[in-house]
């Protein structure tokens, strides 16, 4: 009975497939039948149009070659009328040839003329011209040469008071210096004579004395103290020194590089640089 059952399930299952694929089939082939004749009509469209652009390149090109058989025959008739005006031109020429070759003699000859001529005139011409240039130039010239003897009065005069007012300053500054350097000299001298004698009396004074060892180190720290604070004095001084003769040798070149500049010789000036001086001294 289940076999039965089964096999009749089987059979309507079978029976509803191959319905199924029976209605597949017939939709595919409608659909295929559906595109051949959508082909078949493009085909027919496509080759219509393709008939038609050829038939209208085909009149096109017909009606071309007719317009150029028609400027063919044209251009015939013109080319033979062309030929009978040229004979007629070669028969003028011809009979022209021999007043012609008279009329060129004539024309060369007065052509050597009128080449001297020009080239006389010519010439003329571009001497005026260079003539005129000249006094141009040369007036031109004279009066540059005017504005610059002008020009140089007013530098030789602007030279000989500059040259002044730097021979004045340099002289002041040159006493100013050296009177402070003198005063620095001597002070450091000052000091050092001091420090000297100083030293010599605490040599006796420790000669002399006879201190404990401990003693003899505080009353020489205490005198390390006192040299390093004198030494420290004398490095200032030596310091200051030499400050103002850096100021007094810089504005010296100031004024040496303005001179030359000026045009102002520098050998019979008689001022030195002080820093070379007193590192020397």
């Amino acid at each position: 009975e289940m076999e039965a059952k089964y096999s009749k399930k089987m059979q309507t299952q079978r029976d509803e497939l191959d319905l199924r694929r029976k209605t597949e089939i017939h939709e595919v082939e409608e659909r295929k039948n559906s595109q051949i004749s959508e082909l078949m009509r493009n085909h027919e469209r496509a080759f219509s149009d393709i008939k038609s652009y050829y038939n209208d390149i085909t009149h096109k090109n017909l009606a071309l070659i007719s317009l150029l058989k028609e400027q063919i025959e044209e251009m015939k008739k013109k080319e033979n009328h062309l030929e009978k005006e040229k004979a007629d031109v070669l028969l003028e020429n011809k009979q022209l040839k021999e007043p012609l070759q008279q009329a060129q003699e004539q024309v060369a000859e007065l052509q050597k003329k009128l080449a001297h001529y020009d080239k006389d005139k010519e010439a003329l011409a571009n001497t005026k011209a260079r003539l005129k240039v000249i006094q141009k130039e040369l007036k031109d010239l004279q009066w540059e040469h005017e504005v610059l003897e002008q020009r140089f009065s007013k530098v030789q005069a602007e030279r000989d008071e500059l040259y002044q007012k730097f021979t004045k300053a340099i002289n002041e500054v040159q006493q100013k210096m050296g009177f402070k350097n003198l005063l620095l000299e001597r002070k450091l001298n000052g000091l050092l004579g001091a420090l000297e004698k100083k030293e010599a009396e605490l040599s006796e004074v420790l000669a002399a004395s006879n201190l404990d060892p401990s003693a003899l180190s505080l009353v020489s720290h205490k005198l390390e103290d006192v040299l390093d604070s004198k030494n420290a004095t004398i490095k200032d001084l030596q310091l200051q020194l030499a400050r103002v003769c850096k100021a007094h040798d810089d504005m010296l070149q100031t004024f040496q590089a303005k001179l030359t500049a000026s045009g102002i010789p520098l050998d019979n000036l008689g001022f030195k640089p002080l820093a070379s001086s007193v590192l020397g001294g």
